[in-house]
Formats: structure tokens, sequence, C-alpha cells
């Protein structure tokens, strides 16, 4: 069940990190002609995001492989 939950969690924060990043190329091109889409945000730190939610989706799929493994984290 727990595994389960943590592909699913792992797969929409990685839909969610490259939507981020397409955001951020879009938003980056906008710029470019003088519009915004987003007021909020800048095109940079919706890359930053972008990156944090990627870290998680690695850190996930780290915690996975080592559990497939059956190996010990440093304890």
């Amino acid at each position: 069940m727990m595994t389960r939950l943590t592909s699913i969690v792992c797969r929409f924060f990685f839909i969610g990190a490259f939507l981020l990043a397409g955001l951020a190329v879009w938003e980056k091109l906008a710029n470019l002609l003088g519009l915004t889409l987003l007021r909020v945000y800048s095109p940079w730190r919706l890359l930053e995001f972008s990156v944090v939610v990627l870290l998680f989706v690695i850190a996930l799929q780290l915690r996975e492989i080592r559990i497939s493994l059956g190996t010990k984290g440093p304890e």
C-alpha cells in the first residue's frame, strides 16, 4: 500500500515539476515579447520550484530503490 502511494505521489510530483518548468519557459518567452502570463512569480522562481519538486522525486525514488534492495540505511 505504501509503495503504491509513494509511486502515485512521485508521478504527480514529476509531472508537476515539468509543468512548472514548461510554464517558466513560456513566461520567459512572453517576457521577451513584453507580455506576462503570471504577475506573481518570475520565470526563475518557477524554475526553482520545479527543481525543488524534482529533488523530492529523486529522494522518493532512492527510498524505493533502497527498500527494494532490502538494505538498511545509515544508523
